[in-house]
C-alpha cells in the first residue's frame, strides 16, 4: 500500500480518487440516455423536414424542457458545464431552423461527448483492475513475445516441439 492508501502499482487514470467512479456523474443514467436519444431522434426529424412557426416554437420549447431534465439526472459539475455551453433561444422570439438545428446538434454532441467520456473511464479502470490483479499475482500485465522470459518457446512442453526444451519439470 502507498501512502495514499492505494495498492502500489495501480494506475491513475487522471480522475480524482473522490470521483474515480463514472456513475456518480450521472445520477439518473437511464433519464439520461432516454433523453439523450429523444433529442439525437429530434435532430433527424428536423434535418429532413422544414419548419412552421409553431412546429419551431414547440421545438425550442422541447429543447429547452430536454435541458432541464437533463440537469435533474446529472451531478452538479456536469450541470454547470451544460449550462455554460447551451445558451437559450431568445425570449419572445420564434428561433429559425438554423437557430434550432444548430442547439440540438449541440446538445447531441454534449450527449454523445459524456457518453464517450465515461466509457473511456471506465475502460481506463477495467485495464487498472486487470494490471493490478496480474501484479498480485506475480505476472505481467500485457502479454509477452516470443522469446521473452516466461514467453512462447521457453519453459517446460512436450517433447518434439519446435522451439521447446524438452524440459517436463
Amino acid at each position: 500500500m502507498g501512502p495514499d492508501g492505494r495498492p502500489v502499482g495501480t494506475l491513475d487514470t487522471g480522475a480524482s480518487h473522490d470521483d474515480e467512479d463514472p456513475a456518480s456523474l450521472i445520477e439518473q443514467p437511464a433519464k439520461v440516455m432516454r433523453i439523450g436519444s429523444m433529442i439525437k431522434q429530434l435532430l433527424e426529424e428536423v434535418k429532413a423536414a422544414p419548419l412552421d412557426e409553431r412546429a419551431r416554437q414547440r421545438l425550442s420549447e422541447i429543447h429547452r424542457r430536454s435541458i432541464v431534465e437533463l440537469e435533474s439526472g446529472l451531478a452538479p459539475e456536469l450541470v454547470e458545464e451544460l449550462d455554460r455551453l447551451s445558451l437559450p433561444f431568445e425570449e419572445g422570439a420564434t428561433p429559425t431552423d438554423a437557430e434550432i438545428r444548430m442547439a440540438q446538434a449541440q446538445l447531441v454532441g454534449w450527449l454523445e461527448g459524456l457518453f464517450h467520456g465515461i466509457q473511456a473511464t471506465l475502460v481506463a479502470q477495467q485495464m487498472a483492475a486487470r494490471m493490478q490483479l496480474e501484479q498480485m499475482r506475480g505476472r505481467p500485465a500485457l502479454p509477452i513475445g516470443p522469446g521473452a522470459p516466461g514467453g512462447p518457446g521457453v519453459g517446460p512442453h512436450a517433447p518434439g516441439e519446435p522451439g521447446r526444451t524438452g524440459q517436463y519439470l
